[in-house]
C-alpha cells in the first residue's frame, strides 16, 4: 500500500505532466491525452503513468509517450524537488471507454423498456 507521500509525488507527477503534456509538447499522436492516474513504486525509482485518449489512436499516443519520456524526466526534475525522478511507463487506461460503452448499453436498455411499456397500453 503506498504511502502518503507517495501518493502527493504520484499526484505531483501526474499534474505536472498534464502541464508538460498542454505546454510543451507539439506532436499531435498526444493530442487529446488525459493523464488518469499514476502509480509509483515504494522507492520511487519507476512510475507507472495511466492515461486514456478521446481522439486518436491510443497505441500510437502511447509510443510518442514513451518516446518523450526522457523529455518528460528531464522537464519532472526541473519542476520536482526529487532526489531522483521515476523512470516512466505509458499505459492505456480503458476504464473511461468501457465506462461509456456500458452508459451507451444502460441508455438503450431504458429507451427499450420505455418503448415496450408504452406498447403495453
Amino acid at each position: 500500500m503506498p504511502n502518503q507521500r507517495n501518493r502527493r509525488v504520484a499526484e505531483q507527477i501526474r499534474q505536472e505532466l498534464a502541464d508538460i503534456l498542454r505546454r510543451e509538447m507539439k506532436d499531435p499522436r498526444v493530442t487529446g491525452v488525459t493523464f488518469t492516474a499514476v502509480d509509483v513504486t515504494h522507492d520511487l525509482e519507476h512510475a507507472k503513468v495511466w492515461f486514456t485518449q478521446f481522439a486518436g489512436e491510443h497505441e500510437a499516443a502511447r509510443q510518442s509517450l514513451t518516446r518523450a519520456a526522457g523529455f518528460l524526466r528531464t522537464e519532472l526534475s526541473q519542476r520536482m524537488s526529487l532526489r531522483t525522478v521515476p523512470k516512466l511507463t505509458f499505459v492505456y487506461d480503458a476504464s473511461v471507454e468501457r465506462g461509456a460503452h456500458l452508459s451507451e448499453l444502460i441508455d438503450k436498455a431504458v429507451a427499450e423498456d420505455r418503448k415496450h411499456h408504452q406498447d403495453e397500453d
